[in-house]
């Protein structure tokens, strides 16, 4: 049975994942992590600055770190953003010494960003039919 274009189906491409544009998918999911991320350390600001003594270096951090989230959302489309994502990662969980929730918050997202680039690599892969 052909499709409305009146390609057979077995002319069709058999590496495509079925997605229009996979590479788009995987670069929203990424962008999307890395603003729940931003939003996630913009809500640890308040409970910083009641819990620590001197909140001024946390608040710091989590601000830069929130630039940094926005910044590389709104560059997904660049190749080196998901290793620059990494990087991130890792620069959250550098936060531990400044209070322990920081350190967990870093995990915690960087287990998502392991996840947004496992996506990245299976849609990127021909399909197992």
């Amino acid at each position: 049975m052909a499709d409305p274009e009146g390609t057979a189906p077995e002319e069709l491409d058999p590496n495509r994942s079925g997605l229009r544009n996979p590479e788009r998918a995987a670069r929203s999911l990424a962008a999307l992590a890395l603003v729940f991320e931003a939003l996630a350390l913009l809500m640890a600001i308040v409970p910083m600055r009641m819990i620590l003594d001197n909140p001024a270096p946390a608040t710091i951090a989590i601000v830069v770190l929130v630039v940094l989230c926005i910044a590389l959302s709104g560059m997904a489309k660049r190749p080196w953003v998901w290793p620059a994502g990494a990087v991130l990662q890792l620069a959250v969980i550098a936060c531990w010494p400044i209070h322990w929730s920081l350190g967990v918050a870093g995990i915690v997202f960087a287990l998502v960003w392991a996840y947004c680039w496992s996506v990245k690599r299976q849609l990127a892969a021909p399909p197992k039919r």
